[in-house]
């Protein structure tokens, strides 16, 4: 699966979560959601590095938990640039990849 596809396949569920919970997915929504999943990735990590109370889990599902916030941030970050209309593909090689070229 591409960026472009996994882009879709995310809107798609997005889209499920929006009408389940009656939420209007606009500009703000798109960067408080990621800002918000940053949050809980930030959280956490600080559980997974022994920075936080455990709250009762185990080490095992803290890192599950830190597996899934990253993923939760990715996620957000597919939407927020579909809703902008990034192509990021484009813009990481550009950005990104084409220090590799030099």
């Amino acid at each position: 699966m591409d960026v472009q596809q996994l882009s879709e396949a995310v809107e798609s569920v997005s889209q499920i979560y929006a009408e389940t919970f009656n939420i209007e997915r606009d500009a703000t929504w798109f960067i408080l959601k990621l800002q918000e999943e940053v949050g809980e990735l930030t959280q956490s990590y600080l559980m997974l590095a022994g920075k936080a109370r455990a709250k009762g889990k185990s080490s095992e599902e803290i890192h599950a938990d830190f597996c899934k916030e990253v993923a939760d941030v990715f996620c957000q970050v597919l939407l927020l640039a579909k809703f902008y209309d990034i192509d990021l593909e484009k813009e990481i090689k550009g950005k990104w990849l084409s220090k590799l070229q030099k």
